[in-house]
Formats: C-alpha cells, sequence, structure tokens
C-alpha cells in the first residue's frame, strides 16, 4: 500500500514541522493576537504543502490503479486550491498585524479583509470554472505577488527596526524569505507551464525538483521562525545553540574518521581488520582532543558570532528578552494585567527595577520621536 519515496518523506517532515509549530503557537497565543494569525497561516500552509500530490509518491502503483483514486485526486486539487486561496487571506492580514508597517499596515483593515475574502472565493470558483489560461494563472499570480510583496516587507521591516526586535525581524526577514522565494518560484513555474500547455490541475506526480524547491521553502523557513520567536523567549538560545554546534563538530570528525578510516580499510585489508583499524584510529583522536575542540570552537564562532558563555552576555540577553516583551506591549498601552506579567518576567530574569524603568522609557522615546 505504501512505498518510501525522498521526496514525499521530505515533504511530510516540512508539513509536521509546520503543523507542530502551528499547534504551540495557537496555545500560548491568545484571541486576536499575532501568534494566532501566524498559527492559522502555518496551519493553512501545511495543509497547502501536503495536497500538492506528496502523498501520492508513497503510494504503490497498485493503490493508484484503485477505481477510488481519481476521486483522491480530486479530493487534493480541491484542498489545494482552498489552501492557495486561503493564504491570500491570511498572509497579507499576518504581515500587517506582525510587521506594523507602512507597506503593511493598508492590510490591517476590516475593508481589506472583506475585499481580499471576495477576490478569493472568486478566484477559487474561477479555477474550476474556467479554462486554466484564465482562473488558475490570475490566481497563481496574486499569489506570486503576494509572496514578493512579504519579502520586500519582511526585509523593510528588518531594517526598520531597532533593539531587540531587530534580531527578531532579521530571523522572520529570512525565514519568510526563504518560504516566499520558493514559493514564488514554483508559482511561477506554474504559471509558465499553464502557458506552454504542460499543466494539470489534477497531478498526482510531485517527484519533479520544483515540488522539492516547493517542500523546501517550509522546511527551512519553520525552524527559523521559531527561532525568531524563542530568542525573544529563552536569554540563553543562542547559548544553547552554540554548544550543540561545537559538540556536533567534535562528534563529526570522529565518525568521520572511523568512516574513511574503515572503507579504506576494507578494500585493502580483511573485514575484521579493518574494523579494528577503525577503531583504532577513532581512538587516536582523543590525544588531540585540544585542537579538535580549538577547530570546533571556530565553527561555532563562525555558525553564532558574539555570543560568549559569560555573566556579561547573559546579562545582556536577559535585557533583550524583557525588552522584546516591553516592545510588544508599550504600543497598545501596557494595561494591569500586562504589567504584571512584565514584572513577573523582570524578577524571574533578575532585572533591577531601574534598568526596567530606564529600558521603557527608551522604548517609548524611540517610539514618540519623529521619523
Amino acid at each position: 500500500m505504501f512505498q518510501f519515496d525522498p521526496v514525499g518523506v521530505l515533504a511530510l517532515v516540512a508539513t509536521a514541522m509546520c503543523w507542530s509549530l502551528a499547534i504551540v503557537l495557537y496555545r500560548v497565543g491568545s484571541s486576536g493576537s499575532v501568534a494566532r494569525k501566524l498559527s492559522l497561516l502555518l496551519g493553512v500552509e501545511g495543509a497547502t504543502l501536503v495536497s500538492t500530490g506528496f502523498l501520492d509518491l508513497l503510494l504503490t502503483e497498485a493503490v493508484r490503479a484503485t477505481p477510488s483514486y481519481p476521486l483522491w485526486l480530486q479530493f487534493e486539487s480541491v484542498v489545494h486550491t482552498l489552501g492557495d486561496c486561503l493564504m491570500l487571506v491570511l498572509y497579507p492580514a499576518f504581515l500587517a498585524a506582525a510587521l506594523r508597517t507602512p507597506l503593511t499596515l493598508p492590510f490591517a483593515t476590516r475593508r481589506a479583509r472583506i475585499a481580499t475574502s471576495l477576490i478569493a472565493a472568486a478566484l477559487f470558483v474561477a479555477v474550476y470554472k474556467t479554462p486554466l489560461a484564465v482562473g488558475a494563472t490570475i490566481l497563481y499570480l496574486m499569489l506570486a505577488l503576494v509572496f514578493g510583496f512579504a519579502l520586500v516587507a519582511s526585509i523593510q521591516a528588518w531594517r526598520s527596526a531597532a533593539g531587540a526586535a531587530r534580531a527578531r525581524a532579521r530571523s522572520f526577514a529570512i525565514a519568510f524569505g526563504i518560504r516566499d522565494v520558493c514559493w514564488g518560484i514554483v508559482y511561477g513555474g506554474a504559471i509558465f507551464l499553464i502557458a506552454v500547455g504542460e499543466y494539470e490541475i489534477v497531478d498526482g506526480d510531485a517527484a519533479g525538483l520544483i515540488y522539492v524547491i516547493y517542500a523546501l521553502g517550509t522546511l527551512l523557513a519553520v525552524p527559523l521562525i521559531a527561532y525568531g520567536i524563542l530568542r525573544t523567549q529563552l536569554f540563553d538560545i543562542d547559548l544553547r545553540i552554540r554548544w550543540t554546534i561545537r559538540q556536533s563538530t567534535v562528534a563529526a570528525a570522529f565518525v568521520a574518521v572511523f568512516y574513511l578510516v574503515t572503507e579504506g580499510a576494507d578494500r585493502f585489508l580483511a573485514d575484521e581488520l579493518g574494523n579494528w583499524v577503525g577503531l583504532l584510529a577513532s581512538a587516536s583522536l582523543v590525544f588531540f582532543l585540544a585542537p579538535l575542540q580549538n577547530l570546533a570552537e571556530r565553527v561555532a564562532t563562525a555558525a553564532m558570532p558574539n555570543t560568549r558563555n559569560t555573566p556579561e552576555y547573559a546579562a545582556f540577553r536577559k535585557l533583550q528578552v524583557y525588552e522584546a516583551a516591553l516592545e510588544d506591549a508599550v504600543p497598545g498601552g501596557i494595561s494591569e494585567k500586562e504589567r504584571a506579567l512584565l514584572n513577573h518576567l523582570r524578577d524571574s530574569l533578575g532585572i533591577s527595577v531601574a534598568d526596567a524603568q530606564a529600558l521603557e522609557s527608551d522604548l517609548l522615546e524611540r517610539q514618540t520621536a519623529p521619523t
């Protein structure tokens, strides 16, 4: 019934990561919050991705030959098209709430949401009631434009952000930029295939390079989005990532030496002797741990620059986490409940009242300063 396919597995992993983050964001976010909007967007993105035809790659030929298989393809097509249309509605609204820049704010209005919803509904009907060159082309063109707009808006938000928000905006700009570029390529490619007459709405084959790019867009973006969120929640996440990179480098050296030596010995020596040679070679690396650790430190420094496990760095990151919480609360005015949460966060991070007040005053000055 099922068979292994690397592209299908890649898409399933990307979808699972997408939906897992969506569930977490939904549980921690309040009604109407940016977290809830991102949760809904990621949920739709996962459904749109997995309904492209990746599941069909995991089905055997016997399953594809069954009479009910065409109905399954039709179901996938409807889910995928519905997901495309929902992306048109949800993505601009999320950008308006998350970025709050002059470029995205027009999409925050109720009128804009109603207009995009009506356009999306009309396009969903047009995909199935008009020729491909009309409905599907317009839908894919609008999606490509939305992804391009999102890329520009996220970069603009990154460049204009300050303080702790700048690091988070950078992570989001890279994450959504990767996804926007990959998905933009896919939908641009679909427009081209429609133009040359080689595209079908119902298609169970998703094994081409364009589909790999499609899945990679989500697979690479989700960890970066999670990192951007966690960076404002965990002051030591950079230190944890740096430690993981350093330890992984040392482990990789042992594995590489063991593999290379055993493979080489296997070709020229007996099997038993080849295995012993590999173990001896790996054991000999113990005498070179210091140089290996220095190499690992250089690798970790290149991957996570300006990150040091020192009291000064930990204090700096704690202030950044508190500043990020302030930046989320200040624009709408800090309520009594939010003030209590901020005070609890301040105490848990060990930040003095004077430092917290100085951060809040500086943030208010930056937000009220003329641009």
